[in-house]
């Protein structure tokens, strides 16, 4: 990571919550699981069409501090982070330097139009 780490957003990591809806089939939902602070690149964005007009997919680079192996403040992909009513769901996560302080979380944010 280029410069120093300069954490500015405050993101909410959820996690998906699964259970039986009581009709054979899943109810979903999200469960806050705490707060982590950032830093948010952009790195590309795109158009697509969805069944409901178009939509704006950008992937994003998040950068937090890590937590411990095993922590339930340790991101994953199928989770999510949350800054208001911008929605970020984590694709992918990688130690950003050698000694484990820093996780870059891969995300994408779609927008519709």
């Amino acid at each position: 990571m280029s410069g120093a780490f300069r954490p500015n957003r405050r993101l909410v990591l959820e996690a998906p919550l699964r259970g039986a809806d009581g009709a054979g089939g899943h109810a979903g939902g999200w469960r806050a699981l705490g707060t982590l602070w950032g830093a948010i690149d952009a790195r590309a964005g795109r158009e697509t069409g969805g069944g409901g007009g178009p939509l704006s997919v950008v992937t994003l680079r998040i950068t937090v501090r890590a937590a411990p192996w095993g922590s339930a403040m340790r991101p994953r992909p199928e989770q999510r982070l949350r800054e208001g009513a911008r929605i970020f769901t984590i694709l992918a996560v990688r130690e950003e330097d050698p000694r484990g302080r820093l996780l870059v979380c891969e995300a994408r944010e779609e927008v519709s139009s």
